[in-house]
């Protein structure tokens, strides 16, 4: 029987620990989200490695699936949710992209900020690690 797979929050993939027993795959919008806050730490040397080094595993790890014409069109109707349900989709941008693809993917969204997904929670199964 093989893991259940699943799409990984960046969240999840700036934890301290990797979730045991899934296949996990992640969006190219997490990848982004990773460069974007290593490049936030290079004030710092000390966390600047520390974020090097987390960036170099996860591109190591991860082939990320990529923001496709069917992505864009389920983080429509997401954000169109998010709106419709009184929230601001913008502040979710990144969020909901990451839901869309595992919306598309047809597999659970593992994060440690399930409060970000409250809204929308009927339209795509989000977990904890």
């Amino acid at each position: 029987m093989s893991a259940p797979r699943v799409i990984l929050d960046t969240s999840v993939l700036i934890g301290e620990s990797a979730p045991a027993d899934v296949e996990a795959a992640i969006s190219v919008v997490s990848l982004a989200e990773l460069h974007y806050g290593t490049l936030l730490a290079a004030g710092d040397s000390d966390e600047l490695a520390r974020r090097t080094a987390r960036l170099a595993r996860v591109e190591a790890t991860f082939e990320p699936l990529p923001v496709t014409t069917d992505v864009a069109r389920e983080w429509g109707r997401l954000a169109a949710a998010v709106r419709t349900r009184g929230a601001q989709p913008r502040k979710r941008q990144l969020d909901l992209l990451i839901a869309a693809t595992a919306v598309r993917e047809q597999v659970p969204l593992l994060t440690h900020d399930i409060q970000d997904f409250a809204i929308i929670d009927d339209l795509v199964e989000v977990r904890q690690p």
